[in-house]
């Protein structure tokens, strides 16, 4: 194979891609290590497959229950399946222990939560180059890159504001940006407009469109601003893939 089609075939490749995959959840039980009554066995997600490439943003859809969120965590490395595999730019997370699946998300993938998970004693600044200590950058590096995708997300004056001083749109942008200080290869977003008025949910939705030219983007979402913005969406209930 030439070179040339060797970069077409990697580039072609899936950044994060599952096949067959399933995890269950056991409610209640005696707990008794003893007792043969174990509970009551839920599937959350179930033979699910689906894959995303970079430059994608794409929509997890369904009712409250419908396993969105469980799968998220597993596109994330968060949890394993309990089978099937889940791979993030062809490194089968389903194998690795929690050492390994920590250093991919490090190295990989940007997480964006709903309520934002800003800390309150660090500035806009701060927040963002939070995860690039973990990389190894240092201070000038973390202090430039964080201020240049604040920059980016249109909180250039704001690097010196906490998050209590900044509105629910401006938390989520620097949410955005934070995801982002690792240069991840897959974003993950769980329901990021659910906590904003329609204008800054606008706002942040045109920032995950301009995240996705360069990244594989996927959102879990009951919004359906959210949902009408994405390039296909993936609907889910009862843990399992539906056509509509």
């Amino acid at each position: 194979m030439s070179s040339e089609s060797q970069t077409n075939s990697m580039s072609d490749s899936p950044i994060v891609q599952c096949t067959e995959v399933v995890r269950t959840y056991t409610r209640g039980g005696t707990g008794s290590l003893f007792s043969r009554q174990s509970g009551t066995s839920v599937t959350a997600v179930d033979a699910v497959s689906m894959a995303v490439q970079r430059g994608e943003l794409v929509g997890l859809a369904g009712p409250s229950g419908s396993g969105k969120s469980t799968l998220l965590h597993l596109l994330a490395a968060l949890e394993t399946p309990d089978t099937g595999n889940v791979a993030i730019t062809g490194m089968n997370t389903s194998l690795m222990g929690e050492r390994g699946r920590t250093a991919i998300r490090r190295d990989h993938v940007g997480i964006v939560f709903q309520r934002f998970h800003l800390l309150p004693s660090l500035t806009a600044l701060q927040n963002v180059a939070l995860p690039m200590i973990e990389q190894g950058s240092g201070k000038r590096e973390r202090r430039r890159r964080a201020q240049s995708l604040l920059e980016d997300v249109g909180l250039g004056d704001r690097l010196s504001h906490r998050p209590a001083a900044l509105s629910g749109g401006e938390q989520q942008r620097v949410a955005v940006a934070r995801a982002l200080g690792g240069d991840p290869d897959l974003v993950i977003a769980d329901e990021p407009t659910g906590e904003l008025d329609s204008t800054a949910s606008e706002a942040v939705l045109d920032l995950l469109a301009d995240v996705a030219a360069d990244h594989a983007v996927v959102v879990a979402s009951h919004d359906p601003m959210a949902i009408d913005r994405m390039d296909r969406v993936l609907r889910l209930r009862d843990g399992r893939l539906t056509d509509g």
